[in-house]
């Protein structure tokens, strides 16, 4: 039997029941409303053709709008992860030290950038500071209130992740550190950290999609993303509509393709860590003794070894000894 984390029961043949005619209602009711919307579009214009034909017959709508607007979503996005799970990392150990003033200031930092918006952040980042520095130069600073913003909210969502993905585990995980001479520090680091992010993997995945969709309210601050670009678009082309549910379909596209990532790389690290080592019969060999450990255990072992070797060529020969006297008729 597998030791699987069970969060509910099975359901019975009624409760099966019940979820196939919900799910049934659920498509009815999710099939109406995309008729209602289709049929709302084809009303005011929205679907015609010569709306839709410059995505196909225009390179210039790729080459000039979607593309880079394509790459700095993702210039963003990358920079945004990258230094997130840094913050994230640092600051969440943080808060598991055994220093107080080191817990509380991590704590108050963490706290602080969770509950205000990313959007006021890029705001404040942008007019505040990167409008009118002189260390960015002007053409980056949209783009470093976006990376800034975005590292300091999803990097202190992260630094909750990791202390609660260490307070998860079980306590062994420490205790086995210790025991060995490690100090809580080096614990942390060696032990309970890389088995902590392996556990939340699927929600740091899960926040990495958030970097990568909340890198769109850089239009506030004229950042030049996916979805600046798709606005100019559709007012240059007159298709406002189409140009936003093509811009939506490839943030569409980009979040699959990194919950697919998630989803592989979730896989590998559960297959090399799911085993020690081959599986096997044999049975431990145990050694009693006041011996201290090293070579006398293994000298200890050998001669057990050699013993139960020298007792089965005895019964051995025991045995043959026997057939020849039932052969021998003077016996």
């Amino acid at each position: 039997m597998s030791a699987q984390t069970v969060l509910f029961d099975a359901p019975g043949p009624k409760a099966r029941s019940r979820h196939r005619l919900l799910t049934v209602v659920g498509a009815i009711l999710a099939l109406g409303l995309l008729w209602v919307v289709v049929g709302k579009l084809k009303d005011t214009g929205q679907l015609d053709p010569a709306l839709w034909t410059p995505f196909v017959t225009e390179p210039t709508i790729w080459t000039e709008y979607l593309i880079p607007g394509l790459i700095n979503t993702l210039k963003a996005a990358i920079l945004s992860v990258v230094f997130a799970g840094i913050f994230g990392i640092v600051f969440g150990m943080g808060r598991l030290s055994g220093n107080r003033w080191v817990r509380w200031i991590c704590g108050v930092v963490v706290e602080f950038f969770r509950a205000v918006p990313v959007l006021l952040m890029m705001v404040f980042a942008f007019f505040g500071y990167f409008a009118n520095s002189s260390i960015v130069p002007q053409e980056y600073g949209p783009l470093a209130a976006v990376v800034l913003a975005l590292t300091l909210y999803n990097g202190s969502v992260i630094a909750e992740l990791v202390r609660s993905g260490v307070y998860s585990l079980p306590k062994g995980q420490g205790e086995a550190g210790l025991s060995i001479g490690l100090t809580p520090a080096q614990t942390l680091r060696s032990i309970q950290l890389p088995q902590a992010l392996t556990a939340m993997l699927p929600a740091l995945i899960g926040q990495f999609v958030v970097v990568l969709k909340d890198s769109a309210l850089g239009t506030a601050i004229t950042y030049q993303e996916l979805l600046t670009w798709g606005k100019t678009l559709g007012s240059a082309y007159g298709n406002t509509v189409p140009a936003y549910i093509v811009v939506a379909i490839l943030f569409i596209i980009l979040n699959y393709a990194m919950t697919r990532l998630a989803t592989w790389v979730e896989r590998r690290l559960k297959r090399s860590g799911a085993t020690a080592g081959p599986i096997t019969n044999a049975m431990p060999t145990v050694v009693q003794g006041g011996g201290e450990p090293g070579g006398p255990a293994a000298a200890g072992a050998q001669i057990m070894v050699e013993g139960v070797e020298d007792a089965a060529h005895r019964r051995r020969e025991a045995a043959q000894q026997a057939r020849r006297n039932r052969n021998d008729p003077g016996w």
